[in-house]
């Protein structure tokens, strides 16, 4: 009796020290804010991969953030020398595109409006905010199922966040459809908390400069073609004009999609600006996926491998507007 008694008592004892060394949802939680409140910047790199087109795209992400609102995100897709920079300083929010020597300012309130699955805060908030987000914890990770907020984008409700358990830095992010299929991967290579910067940093002129340094301005082409790319996500629309029209600055196709719903897509081959000046854009930055476009009340401005496009349309909905352009960066097929 006394033996099993004993016993008894030891595996009691047992599973006390492992209840112990589990931390509850709510304590990591406050873990993660406890950090983040004491945290003066960071600087990441990451891998974020595509999986919404036929073939996946792959784009190094370099993340630089100095509280409370200083940022620089620098999207790069080495197969396809596509370069992309969004920057936030005191004086609003850039999308920078070296090549072309063109930058897009914006006054807006990212990131804040929306999940950033490749800044650390805006997952913390996704973590914080979502009442009903699941947690397991395995031996290096706090994993936690979080909703998304994106606003323009309903077809990434899900995402699945994985945290470092001795630094709490993030690990990796999967963003997910309805069917909890994972469509955007983010995994983080380095995170280096408590950075500090350069008083210039985060100025738009010296960044402009740097990332032409590295990916000099493309040299200007006149009159070079350009292929033709055609949405794939239209519904039941379907394309019944596809017009060439030669402008001075070359040949712009223009196709109309009637059905349901109407929409007009411009492609043009993109014009290098000799000066650096930043257009000014009463709307907000939006993620097509595969690169940052300019939404401005019922149109979406984007550049993409050299060429220019414009969507719009007076019955398509913010949302479906987003799809249908992140439904043009895939292969050209009519």
């Amino acid at each position: 009796m006394k033996k099993m008694l004993m016993l008894f008592a030891g595996i009691m004892l047992l599973l006390a020290l492992s209840a112990c060394g589990q931390k509850s949802q709510s304590d990591v939680v406050s873990e993660l804010n406890e950090k983040l409140g004491e945290m003066k910047g960071y600087k990441a790199n990451a891998k974020m991969t595509l999986k919404m087109g036929t073939e996946p795209q792959v784009y190094n992400v370099e993340i630089w953030h100095k509280d409370p609102s200083f940022y620089r995100v620098n999207l790069k897709n080495e197969e396809k020398d596509q370069s992309q920079m969004i920057l936030k300083n005191d004086d609003g929010v850039y999308v920078l595109t070296p090549a072309l020597n063109k930058s897009f300012k914006f006054q807006s309130e990212w990131p804040e409006n929306s999940s950033q699955a490749y800044l650390f805060e805006s997952l913390v908030k996704d973590i914080t905010e979502d009442k009903s987000a699941t947690y397991k914890e395995t031996d290096k990770h706090y994993v936690f199922e979080t909703k998304t907020r994106y606003q323009n984008n309903k077809m990434l409700p899900y995402q699945e966040i994985a945290i470092n358990k001795k630094d709490l830095s993030p690990v990796s992010v999967k963003v997910m459809d309805p069917d909890r299929t994972a469509l955007v991967l983010v995994e983080f290579s380095k995170v280096k908390f408590d950075t500090t910067f350069d008083k210039d940093s985060f100025d738009m002129k010296k960044n402009m400069t740097s990332a032409q340094l590295e990916a000099p301005v493309m040299a200007e082409v006149q009159n070079e073609g350009f292929a033709v790319k055609y949405p794939e996500n239209i519904g039941d629309m379907n394309l019944t004009e596809e017009k060439e029209i030669t402008t001075e600055k070359g040949e712009r196709v223009v196709l109309t999609y009637e059905g349901t719903k109407s929409f007009t897509l411009v492609q043009e081959k993109a014009e290098v600006v000799q000066t650096s000046v930043s257009t000014n854009v009463n709307g907000e930055p939006v993620d097509l996926g595969y690169t940052v476009g300019a939404m401005t009340g019922n149109t979406i401005a984007w550049t993409f491998e050299g060429v220019d496009y414009m969507l719009a349309s007076k019955d398509l909905t913010q949302v479906e507007m987003i799809e249908v352009a992140r439904s043009v960066g895939e292969d050209p097929v009519k």
